[in-house]
């Protein structure tokens, strides 16, 4: 399925560069990776497309690999004859000023899930009808899910992580992630 859809891909969307991620084992997914610039005439094509259409989004999620981040849009076929999941990456290399095409128009459901990747990696979607923060106040500082966030130590004259309201563990662990993201951005500068 997954090589017929590259190839519809190709064949329909010029520029799209789409490219199969085959999966190690039988136990893991097979992915589609497209260009950047394409993700929203890519989904629409798979939305409208009679040789295998999608008809839902279920998901989309960011991942942050330090160098780059990828939104991940997780598409499906709701049939009782041929029910069919998709996963569909797309790279992200600026960190700065990284964006992507909103598919709100394509998939109403992406509204909040567009949000939430904006609110937690600081990846913006052009043209989203209410791009803002979700779960994070609209001040915050930084995006949570990415590698490199250190959390402010104060939000509203409050400490954020005060050491009286945590256990020992969860703070122990928290600065041990923060030494070791600060390891990692060294290592991807040298």
């Amino acid at each position: 399925m997954h090589n017929e859809l590259v190839d519809l891909i190709n064949k329909n969307v010029p520029g799209a560069s789409a490219t199969l991620n085959a999966a190690p084992d039988a136990k893991s997914d097979s992915t589609i990776s497209v260009d950047a610039n394409s993700i929203f005439k890519v989904v629409q094509f798979l939305r409208d497309n009679t040789t295998m259409p999608f008809n839902a989004l279920q998901c989309i999620s960011g991942v942050d690999y330090l160098d780059y981040m990828e939104v991940c849009y997780v598409l499906g076929h709701f049939d009782v004859n041929a029910p069919r999941d998709l996963i569909l990456k797309v790279k992200v290399t600026d960190r700065v000023n990284g964006n992507l095409d909103s598919v709100v128009s394509v998939y109403p459901a992406a509204n909040f899930q567009e949000r939430e990747v904006f609110d937690m990696f600081g990846i913006r979607f052009n043209n989203h009808p209410d791009l803002r923060r979700i779960l994070c106040p609209d001040d915050w500082q930084g995006w949570p899910l990415r590698k490199d966030y250190v959390a402010q130590k104060y939000y509203a004259d409050m400490e954020v992580y005060p050491d009286g309201k945590m256990n020992f563990e969860d703070r122990e662990f928290i600065v041990r992630q923060d030494m070791i993201k600060k390891a990692q951005l060294a290592a991807a500068k040298n």
